[in-house]
């Protein structure tokens, strides 16, 4: 069978599968995001007590000392969040010796946060995702988790990452809202700055209060729209198709514009098999972009079912194939000539077919995911 006739077939009965199943049903209630009130202009600044990724409990005491003190609610995957973070740290050291202090929160629980909505990251909202992140990102401010409790997040009202609030010396707000008006293109109106130099020298707030965009904030009552999405995906339909040499030839060709990932894999592989699970994440975090995933069975043709059983009990519906012939030479040369032969073996694909990553044995999951985010983009800008 073709290629393109075995995507799309097995697109058709994906579709079919989910109408039939009423999986296109508006939202249930608890996917709804949560009702909070953000600080009013003039208020006083909650306390802070959280733990820090420098491994510190931070408190508003601990900033006692600055003139201004900004509190910015952000996170790890969110591209909004991520499109800003190198104008948050240009803001941090700009103001860092005028007396002011910027503290970031993340809000989120990372058990809210649906695999679909890390798209554009490799990794979470927890806490040891933050500490990796921040090291990444050289973070030379505060980063606090909040997501175990969100009470901090409530308490300010935190709409979505990133989300910014700018307190004078007497810890009052003056200002809520974005840290300007353009996400990927030169900003108009620098909001968040502005506020803080009318602070510095005195003035009121000319703009104290805009809207904000980015993420929503993911609060624990998502958590249920979490388990849902995960029991849905885990119903999708799996199916093996047969594919030919000419087949595999076009797979490996990539004519396409999206990044593709093809596991090479068997049923005799103990190792192939453990990775399946990992290999199921990765799909479900990226096939909302330019991205698409395959497995290969390297398996003869008689050992169809046996392959379709591990493929549907490990929930794997991307498409699946099996080489229509027990001919691995022909099989090799199709699909990537300088494979050895041994497996698992893994590909990513750029579109127009050159190959920019090798996984020659088990894969290391954050490295795949790794690999394929920074493949795609991490943030809007990237348009993939």
């Amino acid at each position: 069978m073709a290629l393109r006739e075995l995507t799309m077939s097995c697109r058709h009965r994906v579709l079919q599968f989910l109408f039939l199943c009423g999986f296109f049903a508006p939202a249930v209630s608890s996917a709804m995001a949560k009702e909070v009130e953000t600080l009013a202009l003039g208020a006083a600044a909650p306390e802070l007590d959280l733990p820090g990724v420098d491994g510190k409990t931070h408190r508003l005491s601990d900033f006692a000392d600055a003139k201004i003190l900004v509190v910015l609610f952000t996170c790890n995957h969110c591209p909004t969040a991520q499109a800003y973070e190198e104008r948050i740290s240009r803001l941090h050291a700009d103001f860092l010796d005028k007396g002011v202090a910027l503290v970031a929160i993340s809000p989120n629980d990372p058990l809210a946060v649906r695999l679909d909505e890390l798209g554009y990251s490799d990794i979470g909202d927890s806490f040891d995702d933050m500490k990796l992140h921040a090291e990444r990102r050289g973070f030379k401010f505060p980063y606090l988790y909040d997501g175990e409790t969100q009470r901090v997040s409530t308490a300010y009202g935190a709409l979505a990452t990133p989300h910014v609030f700018v307190f004078d010396g007497q810890r009052k707000l003056r200002y809520n809202g974005r840290i300007d008006d353009a996400e990927t293109d030169s900003p108009r109106s620098n909001d968040a700055r502005d506020a803080i130099e009318n602070l510095l020298a005195g003035r009121e707030v000319r703009v104290a209060k805009t809207r904000v965009f980015g993420c929503s904030t993911k609060w624990s009552d998502k958590r249920g729209s979490a388990r849902e999405s995960t029991e849905k995906w885990n119903a999708e339909p799996v199916a093996l198709k047969s594919i030919d040499e000419a087949a595999l030839r076009e797979l490996a060709a990539n004519k396409t514009e999206k990044y593709r990932l093809i596991n090479l894999w068997s049923t005799t592989c103990a190792p192939c098999i453990a990775e399946l699970p990992e290999f199921v994440t990765a799909n479900r975090m990226y096939r909302g972009r330019h991205f698409e995933m395959f497995t290969l069975s390297i398996d003869p043709p008689a050992r169809k079912d046996a392959a379709l059983k591990l493929l549907e009990k490990h929930h794997v519906s991307c498409t699946n194939c099996i080489f229509s012939s027990a001919d691995r030479d022909k099989l090799a040369d199709a699909i990537d000539s300088t494979w050895d032969g041994p497996v698992p073996y893994t590909l990513l694909i750029a579109p127009g077919g050159k190959i920019v990553h090798r996984w020659k044995d088990e894969i290391k999951p954050a490295d795949l995911k790794s690999e394929i985010s920074n493949a795609l983009g991490k943030t809007y800008a990237s348009k993939k």
